[in-house]
């Protein structure tokens, strides 16, 4: 895969300095089709994040070049998408895995190794602020002179895949339906503090605006109000002890599709 950058420049050619645009690279490449492919709805900032609400739906086929005669909104509509947005762009959120101390690492360079790396929470604290608000993350990784990921990265990695598995494999209980709300049973009383909600994002993305409870002692205490849940909406609460969670979807277009409402208990390790 070529990927064409935004910030894509031309290439140096022959020693005269006649220089090459990048584009003709994959013309001298054998049996690579070409295409154009849409972009990201809320990506582009490079720390592994995106802003809230985060929506897929963008009103016109995107490109870098595309203000629509509005840069301002075009910005905005990058941070956030459209609700009524009839065009499906999802968001993504790229960072490179050797982005901490200030450093801002794409490609391998020596010395690096163990004073770059990003620590595990805050590569957590990346995921649940792009794939837990609907987008999607993109961790650049960087091949040493050998060709091998180095092993302190290979590390990081593997330790970042068992805290997710760790925090969210194993929900205390899940619901799901067609409804504006869901009563989700915990089974007695038990303490939690995440919950994981899911669209069924093959039908849109149709939520405009919720809330969550949690039954304690008997009654319902909001815990958390939101608006854009799409693929995957992962939210943090005040610890609370309760019997069951309820999900309200306080205004959606059209019958809400909810494919998953998950509760956890999670206790931060990283």
């Amino acid at each position: 895969m070529i990927w064409f950058d935004g910030g894509s420049g031309r290439l140096q050619g022959n020693g005269a300095g006649r220089g090459t645009h990048y584009r003709q690279i994959p013309a001298q490449l054998p049996v690579l089709p070409q295409r154009e492919q849409g972009g990201p709805a809320g990506g582009g900032s490079e720390s592994g994040t995106v802003g809230y609400p985060c929506r897929s739906g963008f009103p016109y086929p995107y490109s870098h070049s595309n203000a629509n005669g509005n840069a301002a909104d075009h910005n905005k509509l990058l941070r956030h998408g459209d609700p009524d947005g009839k065009h499906w762009v999802p968001a993504m959120a790229d960072t490179p895995l050797r982005g901490y101390n200030g450093r801002h690492e794409w490609f391998w360079e020596p010395g690096d190794d163990d004073k770059a790396v990003y620590p595990l929470a805050n590569l957590m604290d990346m995921y649940e602020k792009s794939v837990g608000r609907n987008a999607t993350l993109i961790v650049g990784l960087t091949p040493n002179p050998d060709g091998l990921l180095p092993p302190g990265d290979v590390a990081r990695l593997k330790e970042l895949g068992q805290e997710i598995q760790r925090r969210f494999s194993t929900p205390l209980a899940s619901v799901s339906g067609k409804a504006e709300a869901l009563t989700l049973p915990l089974k007695g009383e038990k303490p939690v503090n995440y919950c994981i909600i899911q669209e069924n994002i093959r039908n849109g993305q149709r939520v405009r605006a919720y809330r969550v409870e949690a039954k304690v002692n008997g009654g319902w205490v909001t815990v958390y109000k939101g608006s854009s849940i799409g693929h995957k909406r992962i939210q943090s609460f005040a610890p609370a002890k309760a019997s069951a969670l309820r999900l309200t979807e306080e205004k959606a277009a059209g019958t809400p599709e909810i494919s998953s409402f998950s509760a956890f208990r999670v206790i931060d390790e990283s």
